[in-house]
């Protein structure tokens, strides 16, 4: 029996602060419990009818008792919320300098890639004490990246970006699963995180096939769909550019604005008419079908390297340059 362990091991830098919290529900939960089925049986007893004929005496108490516990209960409540509310956003803020990495759910299994295009299924190195952030997407159905050791669960949607974030505080090898249903093999897409030394992570990252940077293919396919037809980087073609547009915000036709993330250059690539830059006309052609999730992912990360610099002597998204605002079209010409 000494070797059953009641909860997994603790392998993030959340995981203690939710057993905390977890804790303290349980350990709410139990007081109450308890308390209130020893009232039950102590007021059962105490004030049994001893005669058939017996009347129970109305009795009135001051309101001191109906305040306390009314107060107490909402005390305790708030303390809880406040408390989880302080998890919450700790684990839903990834720090800024947190290790990106690409993961897309697929009936049966997780495709993870890194920046510097490493790929794996159903594993993934991380090195200990560097905190890792995971953009995740679906190609079919909705999936859940749950990793029970780190205390991260994720519901893994398609059609739009979702993000967590972890810290490993020990090497080791942790169970990783699928916490969502997703049809006959369900029970199978799983996998391994293996949290690894820094030194002995970097050697693994540098020790595999050389397939290019995410930003590099993204590069290659962008040419290759010759997006870079219509997205010139002087200014002049029929789409904006993209130099420096990522992170920034952009203009839209009608006034409106939308930062341009992950999401947004997502969006524009496969649903490129849902948002249309002000100063452009929506000529761009939809790639829905044409990129897969992992093509998608190449092309955000080129857009991202590009957006480091803009181009020089413009401001895309500047005031001055209103007339033709920049936007993260996205490789796929933006319309």
């Amino acid at each position: 029996m000494g070797n059953i362990q009641l909860f997994p091991v603790q392998g993030s830098t959340l995981a203690p602060e939710v057993d905390h919290l977890l804790y303290f529900f349980l350990a709410v939960s139990a007081f109450f419990t308890l308390l209130i089925f020893c009232a039950i049986f102590f007021l059962a007893i105490r004030y049994r009818r001893r005669a058939a004929n017996e009347l129970p005496e109305a009795g009135h108490t001051g309101y001191t008792l109906e305040i306390l516990w009314s107060v107490i209960p909402f005390g305790i409540t708030m303390v809880m919320f406040t408390w989880g509310a302080s998890v919450f956003f700790k684990a839903a803020r990834p720090p800024a300098d947190a290790i990106p990495i690409y993961v897309v759910g697929k009936q049966w299994m997780w495709k993870l890639e890194h920046m510097e295009g490493r790929r794996e299924i159903n594993e993934l190195h991380i090195p200990v004490g560097k905190p890792v952030r995971l953009t995740m997407t679906s190609e079919d159905v909705i999936h859940s990246f749950f990793v029970p050791a780190f205390r991260t669960k994720q519901d893994v949607v398609p059609g739009r970006y979702s993000t967590v974030w972890f810290q490993a505080t020990k090497p080791g090898k942790y169970h990783l699963f699928c916490a969502e249903y997703c049809g006959t093999r369900h029970s199978g897409m799983i996998g391994w995180i293996y949290a690894m030394e820094p030194q002995d992570y970097e050697n693994w990252l540098s020790g595999g096939a050389a397939q290019g940077s995410l930003a590099e293919n993204g590069k290659k396919l962008f040419q290759d769909l010759a997006c870079s037809n219509c997205h010139k980087e002087d200014n002049t073609g029929r789409c904006p550019a993209l130099p420096g547009v990522f992170g920034s915000t952009v203009h839209l036709t009608g006034g409106a604005t939308v930062k341009a993330d992950e999401a947004y250059i997502r969006e524009s690539i496969l649903n490129p008419q849902a948002k249309i830059v002000a100063g452009y006309e929506p000529v761009m052609p939809t790639f829905q079908g044409l990129v897969t999730e992992d093509q998608v992912l190449q092309l955000i990360e080129y857009v991202r390297s590009i957006g480091a610099k803009p181009a020089p002597g413009s401001a895309p998204n500047s005031p001055a340059s209103a007339e033709k605002p920049a936007t993260p079209g996205a490789a796929p010409a933006k319309r």
